[in-house]
Parts: structure tokens; sequence; C-alpha cells
């Protein structure tokens, strides 16, 4: 495992409702207090040891690496090591969530952090204690959850009291996208496609969580800190919005 990636950073998606904003700038690089959004997690990650990321882009997807090359140091003189999977340049568009995993995963380590390039999670930290749980649990997920937004008041996953993450559940969460993954997840049985996804198929995760999931092999947690999809431009507005404005 050594040299191989221990978190991907989903940078590809287009962004369509943030438009305009996101016809010349990729929706992860927009700032946030003076950062881009996806610079906030790839520098937590950093600052919890997680220094070999994977970047995947796609739209305007050349800015992403262009800003952070393949060594960036980040504020505080942690470092990373960049690698990046073009999907855009590779296929033509994205590949889904799973279908972009699958496409990377010959970067990727055993087990992995995937987390989304245009969420603002500022206060949560990556720590190996998560990972080596996870590692020693034998699960294929851990999710983090949280509380409903308004735009999704139905939420996503139920969470069972011995922390399993439900598909059919009375009270549902909001997936954060944070997670934790192991490579098996992403190979067959449980994914049909075949390894690196050479033919660039896209392939959506939430319907392999489910499946994963009834098979009792995800476990979940409640994330209680500030989280913001950053899914319009008024939310973006609302997040960088100078403190007591």
């Amino acid at each position: 495992m050594s040299g191989a990636a221990t978190a991907m950073i989903l940078a590809a998606g287009r962004g369509e409702r943030m438009r305009p904003l996101t016809d010349t700038t990729p929706k992860p690089l927009l700032e946030v207090h003076g950062k881009p959004l996806m610079q906030w997690t790839m520098e937590a990650l950093a600052r919890g040891g997680f220094t070999q990321q994977v970047v995947n882009t796609a739209w305007l997807g050349e800015q992403i690496e262009q800003r952070f090359g393949a060594h960036p140091v980040w504020d505080g003189g942690a470092s990373s090591s960049i690698s990046y999977s073009h999907e855009g340049r590779d296929f033509g568009d994205a590949l889904e969530t799973a279908g972009g995993i699958v496409r990377a995963l010959p970067l990727l380590g055993d087990v992995f952090w995937v987390v989304a390039g245009d969420v603002f999670m500022p206060g949560f930290a990556f720590t190996r204690q998560a990972a080596e749980q996870f590692a020693a649990s034998g699960r294929l997920a851990h999710l983090w959850l949280v509380r409903n937004p308004p735009h999704n008041p139905r939420g996503d996953f139920g969470l069972s009291p011995d922390g399993l993450a439900l598909d059919d559940a009375p009270e549902r969460l909001t997936f954060s996208t944070i997670g934790l993954y192991r490579a098996a997840l992403f190979r067959a049985p449980h994914c049909e496609l075949p390894p690196g996804n050479p033919q660039g198929a896209r392939l959506a995760l939430a319907p392999m969580l489910r499946a994963a999931m009834k098979k009792g092999l995800v476990s979940a947690e409640r994330y209680p800190g500030p989280w913001t999809d950053v899914g319009t431009p008024q939310r973006l507005a609302e997040l960088d919005r100078p403190a007591g404005g």
C-alpha cells in the first residue's frame, strides 16, 4: 500500500444549479472565506495525515490541476501529494460517483476516504483512529450523516442503534458525502464495472451502498457540526458572509 492514496476528493461535477458562477469556474474552486471549497477539505485531510490524495475532474478540470498542481503546500506548512483522474479529458464527461471511484481505484489504497469537493464542513476531523477502526471492522463503508437540510427534508439513510446504516428506516438523515470505503466495494461481486473502469462507464454510488446496507456491510454515525452542501449561489453567499454580517 506504500504510495497508495488514502483519500479521494470528488471534483468532476458540472454544478448546473450554481450557474452562472460555474460557467467559467469549476464548482469546487468557488471560494469561501478566501479559499476554494475543496481546499478546506484537502487541508483537513492533510492535517489528519492523509496527504496522498486523488482528485477526479471533468468540467473545467484543467483549472483544478493548474490551481493545486502535484505537491501543494497548505496554510500552516502541511503539504499533500495529488494525483488526478481526468474523466472529462479521457471520456468527455464525469462518470458519476461510483464510476469515478472505480476509475481512480488503481491509485487508491485498500481503505480510503471519499468526500465531495463542494461541501463545507470546516470542523470535521479526518483521523487515523477512524480509519483504523473502520479497517478493523470488516465492513465495506462507513458514512457520516447529518441533520436534514431544508433542501433534503426526507434524508438519505437511516441509522440503527448499533451503528448500521439503513436503507429503510422511519427516521432518515442526510449523507454528508464524507465516508470511509474499502476497495472491495468497488470490485466484483459488489460492483459491476471492470477494474479501472477502462470504458468510462457511468455508475451511481447510492444503489451500491443500499445493496451493501441490506447485507449489514455499511456502518454510519451522526456528525453534529456545521455542514453545508453548497448547491446554489445563495448558499455560497450565505457561507461567505463575514462573521456578524
